[in-house]
Order: structure tokens, then sequence, then C-alpha cells
């Protein structure tokens, strides 16, 4: 059934279209930090703790566990309070993970206050993708969500030089100090300004309502519950080269960090350029054909990214597979936000849940490639699960907008 055009929870007024986008716009691209610092600098916080590569990896999954577990929460919490608000607390347990980063003297410690950070992302994350719903009419949804997932990438493009010249000087610590923390300052205060403080259509609607409905309605609904599975199988996916692709062509082909720190540059570029223009593509072949190809697209050439002994060959086969993955990030959070429109902040709480189920996925099971095998296992492995996630979608999957 197509969903009415004219959704009542679009929030009216020119000015908040002035303002919103840039905000939102900002705090994904502080959203995409961690992760960024995560995989440039993983070698040195393992050395650090007396760690390997794989085992340091599993930062990232014990903070996904807590991460997921926080999403969940959120389905609830989105339900009774003000998105702007959800997502300042975020942004707040953001500022203090860094500072915990920063200065914890033991890995469990780093563990611990990474996942504090996880959870505040999640918050942030969540309730920047509601508002993009509650704030834009359908017809603009598309190239929003493009532009507002295109700060992730952007995050990649200005901080990878950033952090491997400050962590050049002092360290991966200082890197948390000098740049990560500064920015997430700031881009809480940007949210606090431009942000309009006013109550979400599903607030409203959930009133006399219990908490529990917004997932009923989630969880009794294929389409919806195929979404988010394949979020997580394509979230796996996209750990192989956000997280394991510098440890990789620093291991295997001998790198530096400096050179490693241009790749990501240069397939941070790709992926904006896909992330922006993936708003036409979408309007033109609709959210779940374009969901569809560029996951089957993004983990085959994933795969290949791993697979080949040639260093120029990888380096081209990853900046396409993070083109297509480009694409793939804004028609999958496009098809998934559309799915139970009466509850959007609970779908895209979520829906972040079943990213960092796949994120957990992608960096346990790669880590156990890792150790178990060796880096074309990994490749293998995760970008196996972007092809799975695309007959998810064909066949389980629908566009309520057409």
């Amino acid at each position: 059934m197509k969903l009415d055009q004219d959704d009542s929870g679009v929030t009216e007024g020119l000015e908040v279209g002035r303002f919103v986008l840039p905000s939102l716009f900002f705090t994904r691209f502080t959203l995409g930090v961690p992760s960024l610092l995560m995989s440039l600098l993983l070698i040195e916080i393992g050395a650090t703790f007396g760690q390997s590569v794989g085992a340091a990896g599993q930062i990232t999954t014990a903070s996904s566990v807590v991460a997921f577990v926080g999403a969940l929460i959120m389905g609830f919490l989105s339900m009774r309070y003000r998105h702007k608000h959800l997502l300042l607390v975020g942004m707040v347990l953001f500022t203090l993970s860094a500072v915990g980063c920063a200065f914890a003297p033991h890995f469990s410690l780093m563990v611990a206050f990474y996942a504090l950070g996880s959870l505040g992302i999640t918050m942030a994350l969540s309730m920047t993708y509601s508002m993009v719903g509650e704030f834009y009419p359908i017809s603009r949804r598309a190239s929003v969500m493009g532009i507002v997932m295109a700060g992730s990438s952007l995050a990649f493009l200005i901080g990878a030089p950033v952090i491997t010249f400050v962590s050049g000087f002092g360290g991966w610590r200082t890197a948390f100090l000098a740049f990560v923390l500064p920015i997430v300052a700031l881009a809480t205060v940007i949210s606090y300004i431009g942000i309009p403080s006013t109550p979400s259509g599903e607030e409203t609607s959930a009133e006399g309502r219990g908490v529990s409905e917004g997932f009923r309605e989630i969880l009794l609904n294929r389409s919806a519950v195929a979404c988010l599975l394949g979020s997580a199988l394509n979230e796996a996916c996209w750990q192989a080269i956000i997280l394991y692709s510098i440890s990789f062509m620093r291991q295997v082909f001998l790198v530096s960090t400096g050179f490693a720190s241009m790749f990501i540059i240069g397939g941070a570029l790709v992926y904006t350029i896909g992330s922006v223009l993936s708003g036409r593509v979408i309007d033109r072949f609709g959210r779940k054909r374009t969901t569809i190809a560029m996951s089957v697209l993004a983990g085959a050439f994933t795969i290949f990214y791993f697979i080949v002994p040639d260093l120029w060959t990888s380096i081209a086969l990853g900046y396409v597979a993070s083109l297509f993955t480009g694409f793939r990030s804004s028609a999958n959070t496009s098809l998934t936000l559309e799915q139970v429109p009466a509850y959007r902040g609970t779908m895209m709480s979520v829906n972040t849940a079943s990213w960092y189920m796949g994120t957990a996925l992608g960096a346990g099971l790669g880590g156990l490639m890792l150790l178990w095998y060796d880096y074309s296992a990994l490749g293998i492995a995760l970008g196996g699960a972007g092809v799975a996630a695309s007959l998810l979608f064909q066949f389980l999957s629908r566009d309520p907008t057409v």
C-alpha cells in the first residue's frame, strides 16, 4: 500500500528546513570519527595494551553488543521523550567516552569507555535518521538522507589526514583528545542550536498506548524484519573495509600509516559521491531495487579487494566497493525508514541495533578469520554477507512508497 504523500509527521516551516539539515549532517560527520580512528590506529592501540590485531578488533565487538542493547532501549525511549533531547544525551555520553579512551590505563577500561561512546552514538544516530522522516516530506527524503549519510564519509575524508598527523606527534591517545573531543563538543552545541525541540509525531501518537506497541508493529511486519536483518548483514560486510582494510594493507602490502590514510581519503571521497548521488538513483529505480543491486555489488567487490595479490588493483577494487556502499547505505536506510511510518523513532532505533549486531558480527567473524586463516578468508566471509543481504531484500522486503 502506497504511503500518503502528505505525511502528518513532517514539521512545516522554512526555518526548520534551513537549520536542520546542516545540524544533522555535522552530527553524522562526528559520529563517523571513532570507527575511523580505530581503523587507522588499530595496530597501535593493540600494541599499547599487548594485544594482537584480531584481539584488539574485539573492542568493536564488545562495544557493539552494548550499543545493540542500548538501541533496543532507545526504541522505547523514542516514544516517550523528544528526539532532540535523546540526541543531546547521546552526544554527552560520546564526549565522556572520548576523554575516557584517551586516559584508559588498561585494555578492559579501553573496551568499557569505547562501549560508552558506542552507546552515545547509538542514541544520536537513531534520532538523526528519525528526524529526516520528521522534518522532510517523502519527496525529499531520499536526497536528504544521501546528504546526511555523506557526513560519515566526510569524517573519513577530513579525519584521516588529521588523525594521522596528530597521532604522529602524540600517539593515538592524543588523537582522542585533540581531534575527537573538540568536534564532539562542537557538534553537541550545533545540534542544540540548530534542531528545533518539537514533539515528534511518534511521541504524540504514543500517548495512551503501551510502549511495546511500536515493537509489535515492527516485528509483525515481514518486510520491516527483512530490512533489519539485511541492514545487519550489510553492516557486517562494511566492517571488512571500515575496520580491517587498513590493517590488511599495512600487514600484507607493508605500506605506511600515512599511505593507508591516503587510501581512506580516496575511499571516503568515492563513498561521498555515492551517497550524494544516491537520491537521484533511488528516485529513478526505487528504494528496494537500488538496495538490492548495491548490496550485491558492494559485497562482491569487497571479496575481490581482499583476494587480489596486487596493491594497486586491490586499492581500485576497494574504491569501487566504497562507491557502491555509499549508494547502498543511503538506499538501505531510506527503505528502512519508510517501513513503519507511525513508529519511525522506534524503527530507526531497532535499525541501529541491527547495525551494531552487524558490526559485532563483522568484527567478530573478521577477527576469527584472521586468527584461524587469513585476510582472503575474511574478505570472502564478510563480502558474502553483503551478497546474502541482497537476497533478503529481494525475496522478503517491499517498498511501501510504490
